[in-house]
C-alpha cells in the first residue's frame, strides 16, 4: 500500500509569564526515509513519523516501539497487535483505527482523536491520554492500569471488562460510558462527569468518587467496599446488591437510592 505523506503546518502562540508571543509556524516534513522503511519492513522502532498521512495503512503487527508519531495521521489504519510501547502519539488522529491487541503501555496519546478507536484486549498501561478524545471507542477487555484519562472525552466508550487498577479519570467526560464488570481498585473519579454510566458488577474497592454528580448512575451488583463516596450524589443511584462495607457516605446524598 502505497503509504501518503505530507506536510502540514501548525499555527499556535507561545505564551510567556501571561504575556502572548508572536505566533509561531512550525512545519513538520514527514521522514521519507522511514516511512520506506516501515513500509518495506513493517518495522521502524525509534522513527520519527510524525507529520505523516497513514491513512488505511496496513500496519498489523508493526514494530513501531518508542516511534514519534506526532500529529500523524492513522484514521482508519490497521495496528492490530503491533508494538507502539513507549511511542509517543501527541495530537494524532487514530479515530476508527484498529488496535486490537496492540501494546500502547508507556504511549503518549495527549490531546489525540480516537473516536471510534478499536482498542479491544489491547495494553495501554500507564498510557497517558490527558485531553483525548475516544468517544465511543472500544476498551473491551483491555489492560488499563495506571493509565491516565484526565480531562479525556470517554462519552460512549466501551470499557466492560477492561482491568482499571489506579486509573486517573479526574475530571472526565464519562457520560454513558460502560464501566461493566472492569476493575477499577483504587481509580480516581474526582471531578468526573458520570451521566447515563454504567458501572454494573464493577470492582471498585477503594475508588475515590468525592464529591462525585452519580445521579441514576447503575451500580448495581459493584463492590464498593472501603470506596470513598464522601460529598457524592447518589440521588437515584441503582446500588442493587452492591457492597458499600466499609465505605466512606459522609455527607452523600443517598436520596432514591435503590437498593
Amino acid at each position: 500500500m502505497l503509504l501518503k505523506t505530507f506536510s502540514f503546518v501548525l499555527i499556535y502562540s507561545l505564551f510567556s509569564l501571561s504575556i502572548a508571543a508572536t505566533p509561531i509556524k512550525v512545519v513538520i516534513e514527514p521522514n521519507q526515509k522511514h516511512i520506506l522503511k516501515l513500509k518495506a519492513s513493517n518495522q521502524c522502532e525509534r522513527c520519527n513519523l510524525s507529520g505523516s498521512n497513514l491513512s488505511k495503512a496496513r500496519l498489523s503487527k508493526a514494530n513501531l516501539k518508542k516511534a514519534k508519531l506526532l500529529f500523524t495521521n492513522l484514521i482508519e489504519a490497521n495496528l492490530s497487535e503491533a508494538n507502539l510501547m513507549d511511542a509517543n502519539l501527541t495530537m494524532a488522529d487514530l479515530s476508527n483505527a484498529d488496535l486490537r491487541k496492540a501494546d500502547l503501555s508507556y504511549a503518549i496519546l495527549i490531546r489525540a482523536n480516537l473516536q471510534n478507536t478499536n482498542f479491544t484486549e489491547a495494553n495501554l498501561s500507564r498510557a497517558k491520554m490527558t485531553r483525548a478524545d475516544l468517544t465511543n471507542a472500544s476498551l473491551q477487555r483491555a489492560m488499563l492500569s495506571k493509565i491516565s484519562f484526565r480531562s479525556a472525552n470517554l462519552s460512549g466508550a466501551n470499557l466492560s471488562g477492561s482491568t482499571l487498577i489506579e486509573a486517573d479519570f479526574k475530571d472526565t467526560n464519562l457520560t454513558k460510558a460502560n464501566f461493566s464488570n472492569a476493575n477499577l481498585l483504587y481509580a480516581n473519579f474526582t471531578k468526573a462527569k458520570f451521566k447515563g454510566a454504567n458501572f454494573s458488577g464493577a470492582n471498585l474497592i477503594s475508588a475515590s468518587f468525592v464529591g462525585a454528580d452519580l445521579k441514576g448512575v447503575n451500580l448495581k451488583g459493584a463492590d464498593l467496599t472501603e470506596a470513598d463516596l464522601s460529598g457524592a450524589d447518589l440521588t437515584g443511584a441503582d446500588l442493587t446488591g452492591a457492597d458499600l462495607t466499609g465505605a466512606d457516605l459522609t455527607d452523600a446524598d443517598m436520596s432514591g437510592v435503590k437498593r
